[in-house]
């Protein structure tokens, strides 16, 4: 099998050059890198990257940590990290772990044991303190507020983007509002429950508990949802929905029922998907995109040295965007 050195002994250049011309370098003569590039075709040569890594201490390979992949919130956040992987010449392992914790500590075993240069989780069932545990073996991202932990996070501040949501639909003069969320333990839609019910507290309007609905994590759960409501003797006026996909299927089949949106019921979602701009969906732009790219960004100047050894937080802004629906 050829090596280094047999490719610097035919090309009549030294191991040096043949390293160089391996790696890229721009300092390499056009005639030298040719006689290499020519060498290396004739042998049929291919890397040792399992030695390359030896030697570099890098994989260029970075983990995600995903629970679902067809759920637009986490599919999108995905997109973001991929085009920034990309130009930076990553490969991204994908782990689908839906929420089970024995799933995502396996990905984490996976930086410990130096299979991967670092691990961004876009949402997971694991306590804060055991994924700091990790943070000796790499670098770690998380795309939800992790508050003052040892690894980092690109996070929108989901009790604020809530309140405003909810500050929205009194300010256009709706009295009794339902809320849908997916998971109800979840660190993120912990959080917007909190925002719920001290929004509710704070301005006197009713709460009904039967209007905090979870579990909604598709498109049939979003059409369930509105048989839900239909079927209560006292509906809420409006809701607000976290992810669009599920507030667009609520929506369609309000049409099907002859429920008019907003007449009969008001809807603002929390994603601004694609299909909610086609039905007209009020939404919380959460910046879905944006924060997937900037994971990928911290991660890589961290592993690269770039950003120091301290954990990142950034918080991204978020957006209301106002449509027909509300």
């Amino acid at each position: 099998m050829a090596n280094i050195k047999e490719i610097a002994r035919i090309s009549g250049v030294s191991v040096t050059t043949v390293s160089r011309v391996l790696n890229n370098h721009p300092y390499v003569s056009e005639d030298k890198r040719n006689a290499v590039l020519n060498t290396i075709e004739q042998l049929n040569y291919r890397r040792n990257m399992n030695a390359v890594h030896l030697i570099t201490g890098r994989t260029k390979s970075v983990a995600v940590i995903m629970p679902l992949i067809r759920i637009y919130y986490f599919s999108i956040i995905m997109e973001g990290l991929a085009q920034e992987a990309l130009l930076a010449q990553y490969r991204l392992v994908l782990c689908q772990t839906n929420y089970l914790p024995e799933e995502e500590l396996k990905v984490l075993e996976m930086l410990r044991n130096k299979e991967i240069d670092g691990v961004v989780i876009v949402s997971t069932s694991l306590k804060p303190e055991v994924i700091e545990e990790y943070t000796a073996y790499g670098p770690i991202v998380t795309c939800q507020n992790s508050g003052e932990s040892r690894f980092s996070s690109v996070y929108i501040e989901h009790y604020a983007a809530f309140r405003h949501g909810l500050q929205y639909l009194a300010d256009k003069g709706y009295r009794s509002i339902g809320y849908c969320d997916g998971r109800k333990h979840g660190s993120s839609s912990s959080i917007r429950q909190s925002a719920f019910r001290d929004f509710h507290r704070e301005s006197g309007l009713p709460l009904h508990e039967e209007w905090m609905i979870f579990d909604c994590l598709n498109e049939e759960h979003g059409a369930a949802l509105l048989h839900r409501l239909s079927a209560m003797e006292e509906r809420p006026e409006a809701i607000i929905v976290a992810g669009d996909h599920v507030a667009a299927a609520l929506m369609i089949e309000a049409g099907k029922q002859g429920i008019r949106i907003p007449e009969d019921l008001a809807v603002i979602g929390f994603d601004n998907q694609p299909i909610g701009k086609l039905l007209g969906l009020t939404t919380i732009d959460n910046k879905l995109f944006e924060m997937g790219a900037a994971a990928f960004q911290t991660i890589h100047e961290q592993i690269h040295g770039d950003g120091g050894s301290q954990p990142v937080h950034r918080k991204l802004d978020y957006e209301l965007i106002e449509r027909s629906s509300v």
